[in-house]
């Protein structure tokens, strides 16, 4: 069997969190009623594949298929995917190849915060799943770390492959003239995002508070009872502040070089950070990883704050609106979203990569602000609060608008030449995975024996 390996890109629809996915949008398991039998059915090195990862998503292709029968090798193609995926994470760990925390932590709280969003609240997502939003976050916490693992192991292969425009054009004279692809109203949206700065009142009523929590720890309560009463970090404050185990260079260098210089038990001074002011307690070294438990306080921004950011993003809104600089570069030198800055501001169509988006699939705040503009317009400042739940205000820049039509250069070249490098990418990735699949151990359970994983691949 081949299996392009288009299938394991985690910009395919097995690995990212589709707003359409069902119940598996989450990865966290399954609705009250819903059960899988559970087991592992395939081993890549230290990497396992359980059934319920395979049904999840057979259950997600059968919803799509609405109806109609799926081809008989479906579950195989599934299954050697995800063990492709595995063979990224094994490597990964062989190569030491890493994330930061501060990074799973963000992309964790953006996903939790879009759920919230689309279900309307968090008391209707935990009764969805029958689970607190707590142990929902747990759940999804080794998911998304291993998808930025994969993602950075597939940045290291195939990051640097790029096309000419010459590529692109052989890539468009190859696609059959009646398959071309049909495209509805799409637009290109770009924004600039400035968040409220903490004022110093705030900041110092936080440290104000933290130090008379140490100096109650000092004089003997209980680190992990304030914690629970105190902290405003929802994951680890029902746990007494608990974080658990961390290797080095996995939380932000603040944190960890303040816990690393205690001895076991001690208390840390007031430690800022990215997520705000900590106060930790260092529980336990062993080898090169280390375990705490932390107090935070995040300090309120407020209305005075955010005017302050209204006000920043209007000087840079009258620039670009005098000529003086273009929205792109306004975007790389003021924007506080690292997603979109480096990208001219431009937000990103996460099925394909490109920047062009199809208006049924647009945040609905954005719809009906473009809805009204004219190409080459930018709003005022809006408010705004960033998918982790910061308060923010942005200006909304449309670039371009483009009626129904099907594919051509002229006016798609960049959706086509981003087909083309996603190609050429994926047979890089091929390459790699010819080599290296032979470097692993690969176990399989009989049932799944037919589907020849690892051996065949495009």
């Amino acid at each position: 069997m081949r299996v392009p390996v288009r299938q394991v890109l985690l910009s395919a629809a097995l690995l990212v969190v589709s707003a359409t996915a069902g119940y598996a949008q989450l990865g966290v398991g399954r609705p009250v009623g819903l059960r899988v039998v559970d087991g592992i059915i395939a081993k890549v090195d230290n990497q396992i594949v359980l059934k319920s990862d395979l049904e999840t998503i057979y259950a997600q292709e059968v919803a799509r298929a609405e109806g109609k029968p799926l081809p008989p090798d479906t579950k195989c193609k599934i299954l050697q995917s995800l063990a492709l995926n595995k063979l990224l994470l094994a490597k990964a760990e062989t190569d030491s190849v890493v994330v930061e925390e501060s990074q799973v932590k963000s992309e964790l709280d953006r996903r939790m915060a879009y759920f919230v969003q689309q279900i309307g609240s968090e008391k209707k997502l935990e009764e969805y799943y029958n689970k607190s939003l707590k142990d929902l976050k747990d759940d999804l916490r080794i998911q998304v770390k291993e998808q930025l693992v994969q993602q950075k192991m597939q940045e290291q292969i195939a990051g640097k492959v790029s096309v000419t425009p010459r590529e692109v054009r052989q890539f468009f004279s190859r696609m059959p003239k009646d398959s071309l692809p049909y495209y509805s109203t799409e637009v290109e949206v770009g924004q600039i995002v400035k968040l409220a700065q903490t004022n110093n009142k705030a900041k110092q009523a936080s440290q104000t508070q933290l130090n008379d929590l140490r100096a109650r720890i000092l004089a003997g309560e209980d680190f992990a009872t304030l914690a629970k009463q105190f902290s405003q970090d929802p994951g680890s404050a029902v746990e007494g502040g608990y974080l658990g185990f961390f290797k080095r260079r996995e939380l932000v260098p603040e944190y960890e070089a303040a816990a690393l210089r205690l001895e076991p038990g001690g208390l840390s001074p007031i430690v800022e950070s990215q997520f705000g002011f900590h106060l930790i307690q260092l529980i336990e070294r062993k080898g090169d990883s280390y375990s705490t438990r932390h107090i935070l306080l995040k300090p309120e921004t407020g209305t005075a704050d955010t005017n302050e950011a209204a006000r920043e993003l209007a000087r840079v809104r009258l620039r670009i609106l005098g000529d003086s600089v273009s929205f792109a570069k306004a975007a790389k030198d003021n924007s506080d979203d690292k997603l979109t800055s480096g990208n001219g501001g431009l937000l990103q169509n996460r099925r394909d990569g490109s920047t062009y988006l199809p208006l049924d699939q647009l945040d609905p705040a954005i719809f009906f602000t473009i809805d009204t503009m004219k190409v080459g317009s930018v709003t005022p400042p809006l408010p705004y609060r960033t998918d982790d739940g910061k308060d923010a205000v942005r200006i909304l820049y449309l670039k371009s608008n483009s009626p129904p039509h099907q594919a051509n250069l002229d006016d798609d070249y960049q959706k086509i030449a981003a087909a083309a490098l996603n190609q050429k990418k994926n047979k890089a990735l091929d390459a790699w995975f010819a080599l290296n699949r032979g470097t692993v151990y690969l176990e399989v359970d009989p049932e799944y024996a037919g589907c020849q994983l690892l051996n065949s691949i495009n």
